[in-house]
Order: structure tokens, then sequence, then C-alpha cells
């Protein structure tokens, strides 16, 4: 076919691989058809019977209806013999979501035809389908618009005519099928045609079907033999001619004949082999025919032949075939579809698409225009073009990131995800297969609901699944895996299956896949000059290279792009992958490191960590050998790069000359500048779509050309020496052409981010979003939009394409009503660039980028805050490098804008779920920009009307302001603003700033410059913002700061308003006790605090945590007032006494508990006090402030307002003294009352119902409840502390006696476990739901019987306690004891007290008021007669065996005492029993045992009497 210039490239149509169908299935009647086609997921069972059809295949075609164009594209997948696809299609919507999908019974011929139904009762069926099965049944459906179908499964029967061809003899093999509106034409392997008119009449009537015959007349008599000389039809095709329908057969036999339908009249015969018929020429009246055939049988090259047929037009048309002929050989890739026009031919191959012009008549296929088809830009993007690319981008990483080799995984996994989600590469069917390949399955819900970035996710969760290990070797084998996997999938699930060709309105070419349509464009003038033979351009780029004839600086050009050429080879495809990643991602090393990482390699080869990499890849030997192949190839680029230069230089004659030739070519690659009118807004539509992928395509060829001349241009600096280029030449490159071309690759890039960056989902809306979203009024167009937002098809330019609003004529290629031919791409992608980087009127500017601020408006409506962060951070980058940079902060305050814009995307990032350090660094972020913008010079001018748009918060103010007032105004409003996000750190440094300004702002004379603090003072404004920093400070719990903002407020009202906050927040937060431990100085503020906790202590429950009134005694506590803080712990105990009477046991013993801490608290307080004024007095100060602020649900009375009650509001002056004089509570008062509140504690604790009334004595009973309980120690706390003298040991007999009393085996009472009780602990404790402190009553039972558990060892435990307060217990005990019980066995321990007391000159029985005699007694009167003998004879014994030692103190008088009246009467008792015959034998025993030891004891005492006497005498 000779040389092939790339003419144009595929560019897809965006959203056609995501079609939902709907299926509707065909009921049948035919008794051919043999199985229902019920699922449509695989082909069904086949009849048993041979084909009577052609066999299913993949085929495709485009009907075009109707003005404006409606396209009908139908499919018939080879996989899915069942279903036909067809889809609906207009220039002016945006592609349709749904399509919808037939379901036959039997498995369909490659072949369907839809057209316009005109017939008359085609009111609602707008569409006429035909389609025929395998087994030769013929449908005809009548179409409605494909979204009526929506709640339909089965198609209406009423809108189906089917009819078996096979009735209609002869019955052979169907071989061909055509159709026009109103008829059906097959053709048979007998070579017969018959015409159906299948929608015009009913089958049956007369003049439905008809043969179409060479015999006429007598001829027909031999029909028979003139129909066996005719070869099997091979193809039909119909087309029109001046309202006639021609029907063109070709048979097996080459014989080409060409019949009139209406009329059944063959008009010509030929002979060829395949035919395709184009559209008539009216100039030249021919009618191209395109032949197939082959060179010979042996011969695998095929040609086509292109013939003319004139025809002549009047009442019968005439045909005669031209003699010119055209001869296209097809070289090597398999012929798809062909398609002809009136002056074209478009013949579509695997290998991609070519275009020939047959006006000129070029022979042997000159003058051909290839289109690449997609399938060669995917490869390029996924490194799938050549077996190494994929090697290059790691081996090129390795060199470049060798000191940073942790960003390599992410760089290399960064590149390959970014690229497999541009448009035109991703493909949702293909991504989808590749993901069940990885055993990833989804379900049609979870799939398409998938964003970009969740896509994002799974992919990159796939592949480091697969990877064996982190190293990048691991990592970049298993992204070539998958990407080798998609691709194929891609090729495979989006095959080309034919052309669409609209010659009749623009010249639309589509190609269309099997699950996705394209179109076709044409290429810009550069992309001409990059991807063509240089020497066939010629005068081609005149129009944008204007080299005043002079075919030197042409030559020179294309020698620099020669060079510019070889060194983007010698660093492969991945170069320009691994510079763009760096502009994006920002690796550890940015886009200006990287590129003298790439000279390097250019100059000494990949790294040595690359040679480590081939070794322990491929093996010592292969990297050996690769290494020597790098570097040969390495020196022969070198030399020939040497060469190219010399030969460069010598026929410039000077570098300067060259320069100024890259200069000229550099501005060539700046975007064009196009004046725009614009007023209508356009809706989403295909156009749209195709023009931003289409832009997207084209800014990745500027980007790699821009490049290339950059990388070209570092390396002549690099080479300078060797090729004698001079200082000056240097100096221009490194400070003029460098930043030049930089600054065009940043516009490029810009441009190709914005073609290809998927847009970002809408933000979570809350509840209150959700409600209004639910409006009558809301559109639908809205709804859409945000449906489209986050989906790889709809990227950041479609949001800004359509905010491009048009009127004018040149921009009418963006409203047309049909799709866009190949040459109008070239104009809207002019038009959408210029707009991107010039804005609407294309004029000069002397900042970078100046319409980036009004593409940062539009993203930012639509939440688009990351594309904007990036966008205006590299804009913001950039401009800060130019050396204009002064002239960007110029009074229009341009840059203000941009910095200010910034702020407000920060700060809308961090509240879209940003957490932790990557939010902190937003907002710091955002703060930094807002400063920045605060000092522009003319910033105020430039922000007053920009907050109006895209949903930015209004500035506030339409007048001019001074430097200070609008810094003033503008921190005030970024206050405002961060306050709004609850970003409480960043609204605080404002407020700080604006503090600073207030003083200057307000100081100026000129009124208008006052702004909104025009009627506020100084103090005010200062006031203000103090309280807002206190504000601040408390929400980010900074309450030292706060404190801080408190004191330093002017404002006497707003330091006391947030005094009151301070505290509530405090309280609130539990942190109360900041005020207590010294942090905080109270500079004159101390009152003002106590008197806030004070009102909160008033306000609040009194089971509030924690107490207000407790941290009113810390607080006083803390600043040694010790009275005020017993005061106010005390007044908490008096509430909480009430309270006690209200609550449950449970809650009443905890109640108790409070109260004794607190009362304890109040002891400890007053100890500290000097003792003249170691009392309370409720009535003053901080108490009267509660009587005052005491409002509260239920009543609560105090101490003394209980004590007082109603009658105290009416008594005169001395009554209120006098109460006042009983409202004073000393230490003595408050042990009291702490003493009986423990009794009422412990009581509780034992289930025992006893409450303290108050009074200052206990009642009677409180004692006895106390010893029923067992609760013997808190009993004899309570007599100890309220009874003396007598009464003590009065009191202290009763408990005794009760005690003894449950000992009595017949008179024991319920066993009641009590608590130890410490009443000499006295320090303030908490409840066991708080902190407990040393001191505390314990809140669980413990033994209060140390020594044992029985009532006799408690009973012996207070019993030795106590004896001393009252001598006479144990007597007491004793006789309880024999009283009760005289049989009893008393305890030895009760008998030993009883013998143990007595004075150490006391002998026999004598003693205190307990002694041996007193227990004689208690046995006499009692009839234990033996004890009490037995006592006696004991101590009369006693006396007798005294030691020698003792005998002269016996001998003193009055030595010795026994209880002689007492054994008197026991003598007697004695007698009495043997008188009356009770006991005689014992009581005569022991009377016998007195007997005789009280002679004894009198004979010894005589003789100590003769003593005395003779010792007295003497």
């Amino acid at each position: 076919m000779g040389s092939r210039s790339l003419e144009g490239m595929e560019v897809p149509i965006t959203g056609s691989d995501s079609v939902k169908w709907l299926q509707l299935s065909v009921p049948s009647s035919s008794p051919y058809s043999t199985a229902a086609a019920e699922d449509a997921n695989g082909p069904l069972a086949l009849p048993p019977q041979p084909y009577s059809a052609p066999a299913t295949r993949d085929a495709a075609s485009c009907s075009i209806v109707g003005d404006p164009p409606t396209y009908l594209f139908w499919r018939i997948h080879k996989d899915d013999p069942h279903a036909l696809e067809i889809q609906e299609l207009c220039g002016y919507r945006e592609y349709p979501k749904i399509g919808l999908r037939i379901i036959f019974p039997d498995a369909l011929c490659p072949f369907a035809f839809i057209s316009k139904d005109e017939t008359s009762g085609a009111s609602g069926n707008p569409y006429l389908l035909y389609a025929l099965t395998v087994s030769g049944v013929a449908y005809l459906f009548r179409l409605k618009s494909i979204d009526d179908y929506a709640s339909y499964s089965v198609f209406p029967p009423n809108q189906i005519t089917e009819y078996n061809m096979q009735s209609y003899p002869p019955h052979g093999t169907i071989t061909a099928v055509a159709a026009t509106a109103g008829c059906l034409v097959l053709g048979r392997n007998d070579g017969s045609v018959g015409c159906f008119q299948l929608g015009i009449l009913e089958p049956g009537a007369p003049g439905f079907v008809h043969e179409l015959r060479d015999d006429a007349g007598f001829g027909r008599l031999w029909g028979l033999m003139s129909r066996r000389s005719v070869g099997a039809v091979q193809d039909l095709v119909i087309s029109e001619l001046h309202g006639e329908k021609l029907l063109y057969v070709l048979h097996s036999d080459g014989t080409i004949r060409v019949w009139d339908i209406l009329s059944r009249i063959r008009i010509f015969r030929v002979t060829f082999v395949r035919l395709w018929v184009g559209e008539a020429n009216t100039d030249t009246s021919l009618i191209p025919l395109a032949i197939q055939c082959k060179s010979s049988q042996e011969a695998s090259t095929e040609t086509i032949h292109i013939y003319g047929l004139r025809y002549s037009p009047g009442d019968k048309i005439t045909l005669l075939l031209d003699s010119s002929v055209q001869n296209v050989p097809l070289e090597e890739g398999a012929l798809i579809d062909v398609k002809l026009t009136s002056d074209k031919m478009w013949i579509l191959k695997e290998d991609g698409l070519i275009m020939l012009s047959l006006s000129n008549k070029p022979d042997n296929g000159g003058g051909a225009h290839f289109y690449s088809l997609q399938e060669a830009f995917v490869a390029d993007q996924l490194f799938q073009s050549s077996e190494h690319s994929s090697n290059d981008l790691l081996w090129l990483s390795q060199s470049i990131f060798s000191s940073v080799k942790d960003q390599i995984v992410p760089l290399v996994s960064s590149i390959f995800i970014r690229r497999l989600l541009f448009p035109g590469v991703h493909h949702s069917t293909t991504i989808r297969a590749t993901f069940q390949d990885y055993n990833k399955h989804m379900t049609d819900s979870e799939f398409y609901s998938l964003t970009a970035e969740g896509l994002k996710n799974e992919i990159l969760s796939i592949v480091e699944h697969e990877a064996v290990s982190d190293s990048a070797v691991s990592m970049l084998c298993c992204w070539k895996t998958f990407s080798a996997r998609y691709f194929d999938r891609w090729c495979n699930i989006n095959a080309p299956l034919g052309l669409l060709v609209d010659s009749s309105t623009r010249g639309t070419i589509g190609l269309i896949r099997k699950n996705s349509i394209s179109l076709f464009r044409s290429l810009e003038d550069i992309e001409l000059l990059i991807y063509g033979s240089f020497d066939e351009i010629g005068d081609a780029l005149s129009s944008g290279l204007d080299f005043s004839g002079d075919n030197l600086d042409r030559e020179i050009l294309f020698e620099v792009l020669r060079c510019a050429i070889n060194v983007s080879q010698q660093l492969g495809k991945a170069a320009s992958a691994i510079f763009y990643e760096s502009l994006l991602s920002a690796p550890s090393l940015s886009a200006e490191e990287v590129l003298p990482r790439f000279l390097k390699v250019l100059e000494t080869g990949y790294s040595s960590s690359v040679t480590s990499l081939h070794i322990s890849e491929m093996g010592a030997d292969i990297a050996w050998e690769k290494e020597v192949a790098d570097h040969k190839n390495l020196r022969k680029f070198s030399v020939e790069m040497f060469l190219s230069l010399q030969t460069l230089s010598n026929k410039a004659t000077t570098w300067e000359k060259v320069l100024d030739v890259m200069q000229h070519y550099l501005k060539f690659l700046v975007p064009r500048k196009i004046m725009h009118q614009f007023d209508s807004k356009l809706g989403f539509n295909i156009n749209t779509s195709v023009t931003v992928q289409a832009m997207s395509q084209f800014a990745k060829v500027m980007f790699e050309s821009a490049l290339d001349i950059l990388l070209l241009l570092q390396y002549l600096v690099n080479m300078s020496g060797q090729i004698h280029m001079l200082n000056d030449d240097i100096s221009k490159i490194q400070l003029e052409l460098v930043p030049m071309v930089q600054e065009v690759i940043t516009e490029w890039h810009i441009i190709h981010f914005l073609g290809t960056t998927p847009s970002e989902s809408p933000a979570a809306e809350d509840f209150s979003s959700q409600l209004s979203s639910l409006q009558i009024d809301n559109s639908v167009d809205k709804r859409s939009w945000n449906e489209k937002l986050g989906k790889c098809d709809f990227t950041l330019g479609c949001i800004l394409l359509l905010d491009v609003q048009s009127s004018s004529e040149d921009q009418s290629h963006l409203s047309v009503r049909c799709l866009p031919d190949p040459a109008s791409f070239i104009k809207s992608m002019r038009d959408f660039t210029s707009w991107i980087i010039w804005g609407r009127t294309g004029e000069e500017n002397p900042s970078f980028f100046s319409h980036s601020t009004e593409l940062a408006l539009i993203l930012l409506r639509h939440g688009q805050y990351d594309a904007v962060e990036y966008l205006l951070t590299i804009v913001d980058a950039h401009s800060r490098k130019e050396k204009i940079s002064e002239s960007i902060q110029s009074d229009k305050g341009e840059w203000g804008t941009l910095l200010h814009l910034l702020g407000c995307c920060f700060l809308a990032q961090a509240q879209r779920g940003l957490q932790g350090l990557l939010k902190e660094k937003k907002v710091c972020e955002a703060v930094r920009c807002f400063f920045r913008a605060s000092s522009v010079k003319g910033a105020p001018q430039a922000l007053q009307g920009l907050s109006y748009k895209a949903g930015l918060p209004h500035l506030g103010f339409t007048y001019c302001l001074s430097a200070a007032a609008w810094k003033l105004h503008y921190y005030q409003w970024a206050m405002q603003l961060f306050e709004q996000y609850n970003l409480s750190e960043g609204a605080c440094q404002f407020a700080l700033a604006a503090l600073e300004q207030v003083d200057e702002a307000l100081v100026s004379t000129d009124d208008n410059s006052r702004g909104d603090n025009e009627n506020e003072s100084a103090t005010t404004v200062k006031g203000r913002l103090w309280a807002n920093v206190f504000k601040f400070m408390l929400d980010l719990n900074y309450y030292y700061d706060a404190y801080c903002a408190i004191i330093s407020n002017p404002d006497e009202e707003s330091k006391y308003i947030c005094l009151r906050r301070f505290i509530i927040v405090l309280y609130d937060c539990g942190s109360l006790k900041i005020l207590c431990d010294g942090q905080i100085p109270f500079i004159g503020l101390a009152e003002k605090v106590e008197r806030e906790l004070a009102w909160k202590a008033a306000r609040s429950d009194v089971s509030t945590k924690p107490s207000p009134f407790k941290l009113l005694y810390a607080f006083e506590m803390h600043r040694h007032n010790w009275q005020r803080a017993a005061t106010y712990i005390y007044l908490y105990s008096a509430l909480l006494r009430t309270e006690a009477a209200l609550k449950d046991h449970q809650r009443r013993s905890l109640i108790l508990q409070e109260r004794l801490n607190g009362l304890s608290a109040a002891i400890n307080a007053l100890h500290l006090v000097h003792p003249a004024y170691a009392w309370i007095d409720p009535s003053l100060e901080g108490v009267s402030l509660l009587k005052e602020h005491y409002p509260s649900k239920k009543a609560r009375l105090t101490v003394h307002e209980q004590a007082a009650g109603n009658d105290a509001a009416a008594a005169g002056n001395d009554d209120v003294q006098a109460q006042r004089l009983q409202s004073f509570v000393d230490i003595e008062k408050l042990e009291n009352e702490f003493v009986l509140t423990s009794a009422e504690y412990l009581l509780s604790l034992a289930n025992v119902n006893w409450t303290f009334t108050g009074s200052e004595k206990p009642p009677p009973d409180v004692v006895d409840i106390l010893v029923q309980a067992e609760l013997y120690d808190m009993a004899f706390t309570v007599i100890l502390r309220f009874w003396k003298g007598s009464g003590l040991k009065r009191e202290l007999e009763r408990v005794f006696v009760a005690m003894s009393l449950k000992c009595c085996p017949n008179r024991v009472g319920p066993s009641l476990v009590g608590n130890d009780l410490r009443p000499h602990g006295l320090l303030l404790t908490s409840s066991k739901e708080e902190m407990i402190i040393h001191g505390s009553i314990d809140m669980g039972p413990s033994p209060q019987q140390p020594k044992g558990s029985t009532q006799w060892e408690t009973l012996e435990l207070y019993l030795e306690k106590y004896k001393g307060s009252h001598p006479r217990l144990p007597l007491i005990v004793a006789e309880t004891l024999l009283s009760a019980n005289p049989h009893i066995e008393l305890p030895l321990w009760l008998v030993q007290m009883f013998k143990g007391i007595r004075k150490g000159s006391a002998w026999g029985m004598t003693g205190d008021e307990v002694n041996p005699a007193s227990l004689f007694r208690l046995y006499v009167d009692y009839g234990r007669y033996a004890e009490a003998t037995n006592l006696l004879l004991k101590y009369i014994e006693s006396y007798a065996s005294m030691a020698p030692n003792d005998i002269i103190r016996r001998k003193r008088s009055s030595a010795v005492w026994f209880p002689y009246r007492a054994v008197e009467r026991l003598w007697c008792q004695l007698e009495e029993m043997v008188n009356r015959g009770h006991m005689v034998d014992q009581c005569q025993k022991l009377k016998k045992l007195i007997q005789g030891a009280l002679l004894g004891h009198l004979n010894l005492l005589r003789v100590d009497s003769d003593d005395v006497q003779s010792s007295a005498t003497c």
C-alpha cells in the first residue's frame, strides 16, 4: 500500500463501556425453535437440524436515522449467539446508560437492520428492526425508544412479526441477508434471491414474496436451468440512488448483479469476488464499488479493487462499469470492515484504519492516510508495546532513586494505577474480567458502585497480595503480569467489529467495538510533525511555524527534533512516566532533581544498583551480557549524538541560530490563544466527553515533546565543551529557553492532568444536607451530575468543559446535534486548551497561568478540592521561581486571590474525613495561605466579589479599607471560617493576629476605613477578640491559656462572662482541680471565682459529680481560708442529710458516707483555725449567696434554714440575732453530728432504718438499736460522747446487761453483724464512686470481734475494754448471767476478773468493788453453794499457806478480811436444806468442809493476834 503517514487516531467515547442492559426475551411460535432463550449469559443448545442460514459470528453495524441524526448501533456476539444488543445515541446527549438486549429462541445470523418506520401505524414505534435466526426464522420488530422498555421482561407480541423462511420454496440454505425499510432480501446457495415485503404486507398476502430472476417470458420455462448456472449468493448490498433502491448481489462465481428492487429488473451484471458499495457522487455520476479478491489461490496477500459504476439518471436508471480502477493491496493484518463514501474509502484492519481518497485516483495505494487504533495507545500506556518497556521502568527508577530505594515501589505502583485508570485505558468490562482472573468476584451493584478511588484500592490490594515480597523486582513482576493480563483481556473483550461512517451530515467516522464505541480524529499540526516523516511534512506546518520561506530553518528544526527523539528513545518510555509522576506525587526527589538524574543516565548509563538487579534477576552470565549490550548502546548513542550535534552546528554555522530555531519551535508548543464569547451553558453529551478525551491525547503528545526538548537543552549544556558552545549560548539556554520550556511543560501537564484525572466523589452529606436534597425542585441534572462524580470516565476536564458557555459561531462544534467529524476535533481541542490556559479573552498576562483562579473556582464549586490544591500549588510553586514574580504580586491582587482560594481548598480538605497528622498539616497550610493572602497588595479589591462564587464564605465588605483595617477584617473573617469548621487552633491564630491590628485599624481618621468596627471602641473590639481567643483555647483544652485570655480581656463585662463560662466548662469536663492546684494566678479574680463556684453550686443538684461544694472546699483550702472551707463542706453535708431521706437503701448508704466525709472534712478544717474562731456561721457571705440563688425543682434547706423555719422571716431583729447565735456550729457540734451520722450510716449498712433528726442529743433508743444490731463500737461511742458521770455508768450497765443476756442460751437474740467504726478518722473523703482518701469509714462489713465470733468473746472484749470506766461492770454481767440462769457456768475470764482484782496490801477476799467476796456473795445468793464453798476454802487455804516473807505482813492490823456474814448466810442455807431434806449428804459434806476450814482459820487468826500482842508489849 506504500508508506503510510499517521493522519489521526481513535478517541474512545467515555461511558460506552459501562452500559446496563434491559433484557427482553422473544416469544416464539415457530416449530423450528427448539430452545427458549431465558438465559443470556451463555449460548443455548442449537437445533439438531443443519443450519439453514449463516452461522453466528461477531458482527456489528450502525444505522443513522432522522435529522438531527440518531445513531442506532447493534451487535451480535459469537459467545452469546441468542442475544442482539441495541444502543441509541444522539450527539447532543450524553452517552446512554442503558441499552436493549433482545434474547431470541434460536441463535442469530450475523445480520440485523434498523430503519425508520414510515408506515401509517408507526405511532409510538419509530424504528423497524429486522433479524434472522440460523434456523431461517425472520423477525420484524416495531421498536420504541429504548427507555420505554424499562418495565418489560418479554417483548410485546403485538410488536413482533415472525416468518419462517423455510416455508417458502426452494428450501435451500440461506447464504446472505440484506434489508431495507419494508423489504427483507435473502440469498441462497442455489443462487436464488427472494424479496419479502415484511413490514408492508402480511405473510401470505399476494405479492408478499417474489423472486428476482434473469429469465422473462418463455425464458421462465428454462428457469430451473438458469438458476443452476448461477453461483450461490455470497453477499447482498442495498443502496439508494435518486430515491430508487438498488440491490447488489455478489455470487460465488464472481458475478455481480444489480437489481432495481421495486421494478424487479436486473440493470447491471459483472463478475467479481466480494463487494462493498459506496454513495453516488452526483458531480461525477459514479457509484464507487470496492471488490476484494486474492491475486492467486496460493498467495495470501489480498487486494481491493475500486471500480466506478457510471449511472445515468432518468426514468430508467442505467449502469455502466467505468474503465478506471484503483488497486489497494492489503498488507499484514486481517480485514475487518470496509466503508465507502462518494469520495473516500475506509479500510478497517486489525492494526489500524486506512483512509483512501477516491478523487485523486492514486495508483497502488499511494496517498493512504493511517489512523491508529486504541490498542496502540493502551499498549503504550501499560508498557506492552515492547518486551522490555516495563523493565526499562524499573531500571530507570533504580538509577534515578538509588538514594531513596523505598520510593521505587510506591512510584511504580502509582504509575501503573494512574495509567490503568486513564480514560481510554480503563474499561469496566475488562477490569472486571481481570478481577475474576484473580478470583476477585463482585456483584453488579458492588462493582458499579466503585469510585475511582475504590477501584484504585482494589487493584492495589490484588497486586500487593500477589507479590511475594516488598522488593521493587517482585512488585514490578506483579504489575507486569497484571498489565499484560489486562491488555490481553482488553484486546479480546474490546475487539473492533465494524465502522460507522456518517457522510450525510458531517463525515463522522466511528468504530464499533465489542463493548464500546469510538470516534476518529485528525491529528494536529504538531502531532503530524512528531509522528510523521520530516521529509514528507513539506509546507504542511506553514500556518504554525513561520520560517519566512527559509528552508535552512526548517532543516535545522528537523535535525533538532531528530536529536530530541534520539534522547527520548535512549531513555525509553519510562522517562516521561517517571517525570510525570514526580510532578504529581512529589516523592523524595522532585522534578527538578529528576532531570539531572536523567542526564546522568544519558552520559554514564544505568547505576551500579541496576547491575546488581540484573545479577539477582537474570544470573551473572546474562547480566554480564546485558551490561555489555547496554554499554555498547550507550557508546553508540553518545557517538551518534555527538556527530548529530556537530552536523547541526555546521549546518547552522552558529549555535545561536540553532537556539533561535528551538525558541521559535517552543513558541509553537505553547497552547494557542483564541478569543471566546460565552453566554449559554452546555449540557454534558458525547461531544463534550470526546473533546476532553481528545484533548488529553493531544496534551500527552505535547508534554512528552516539550520534555524531550528540555532534556535536549540540558544535554547541550552538559556537552557544551565538546560541541564548542559559547558562554552566551549557554546563558541563553539556562536563562531563557529552559524556563520557557519548563513553563510549556507545566501548562501541558496541567491540561493533561485535568483531562485524565477522575473527579472526586461528593463528600458524605449529613442528615440536614440529605434532607435538603429531597426538595421537589431539585433538578435531575444535579442528581445526574453527582452520580458521575468519582467515576473514572468523568474527569476534571468534563467538569470544566461543561462550564464553558458558548453562543458564538466558533463554538458551534460543541453544540451540534450530531457526532463530530475527525477534523472538528482540532478546533474543539484548540478552543478548550486555550480556555484552560488563557481564559475567555485570551489576553496576554504577565503572570503564569493567570486563568488558574477561574478554573479553581469552577472546581471548588463542584467539590474537587484535591484538584484545586494541586492546580494552585503547582502554579504557586512555578510562579515563585519566575523572574516576573514581582509582577504577580501586583495591585490587581491576583496572587492574593490564588492564595485565598488555596487556603479555602486546604480548609475544605481538612473537613473531608482526614484525621491525625494529615488533617493537622492541611490546617497549617490553610493558615499559612490566608496569612500570605492578607499581605498581598491589592488583595482587598481582588477578593471583593470573589466569595459569592464557588460557594465560598462571603468576605462581607464593599468599601475601601486601610491596610490595617483590611487585615483586621480579613483575620476576623478567617477566624469565623475556621470556627465554622471547628478548627479552633487555626481560628485562635487569626484572632490573635487580629488583636495586633486593632489599635492601628481604629486609629485611622478615615471613616470609610473603619469597616465593621465603625461604631465600636478599641476596648469592645479587643474584648470580643479576646473572648474568641478564650473560647478557642477552651475548645482545645488549653485551660491555662484560656484563663490568660480572660485576664487579658480589657472589657470587664466580657471578662466576667468568660470567667463564668470557664468555670462551667471546667466543671463539665471534670477539670476544676486546676483552680485548686496553684497553676492559675488569681489576679484580682479570686472573689469572682469563688462567687461563680458558689453560683454553680447553688444551681447544681446535690448528687452531681464532682460536687461543686467539694470544689469550693478545695478552693478555699488552697487559699488557706479554713473557716470558709469548713462552711462550704458543712453546707454540703447538711444538704446531703435531706437528700438521704429521699433515697432508697443502697443510695442512702452512699449519701450517708458522703455526708460523713463532709463532716470529717469540716472538723479537720476547723482544727486548723485558731480556737477563738473555730466555728461556722452558715448565714454569712458565701452561704447567703447560696440562699439568694438557689432555684431548684425541689426545696432544699440548709441546717440554719431548717432550724429557723418559716417563722424567722416574721420575727424581729432580736429573734434574728438569737437565731443567728443558735446557728453557729463549733467543732463540738460537728463532732456530735459526726457520731450520730456514723451511727445512722452503720445502721443503714445493717438494714436497720433509723434517721438522725438533727438534734444535738441522741434519741434514747439509739443505743438500744445499735446493741440489737450488734454495733457495739458505735453504741459505746455514742454513750461515751453524750453521757457523763452516773448517766454514763447507767448506760454502760444497760448495754452490758443486754450483751450478757445474749450470752445466755435461752435468751439469745438475732445475730447481727456490724462494722468497726474509727471515729478518729476525720479527713475529707469521697463516696464509693469517687477516689478513696485515707481516713474513710469502711464500706464493706468487717468483724466486730477481732478475737472471735462468739457472744462470749465479744462480751469479754468489751468488758475488758470498758470496766475501767465503770468498775462494777463485771459484777453487773455476772449478776445478769446468774439471774438469767442460776445454773449457768460463769466463764473463766469473768471469774478471773473477780479473783484477780485486789490491792497489794489486802489479804483474804478483800479488794475493790469487784472482788472474790462479791463473787462469793453472788454464789450464795443464787444457790451456787458448792462454788461458794470452794471459793471460800480456796482463799482460806491461800491465807494459811502464805510464804514466810509475807507472814509478818499478814499479822498486821486489818490485814485480812473475809465476808464472814456471807459465810454465815451460807452456813444457814446449808442447814436449812439439810432440815428440808434436800441434798442432805452434799450439804453435810459442805458444812464439814466449811467448819474445818473456819476452825483452822480462826486458830490461825488467834495465833496471829497473840503474836501481835506480844510484839506490842515488847
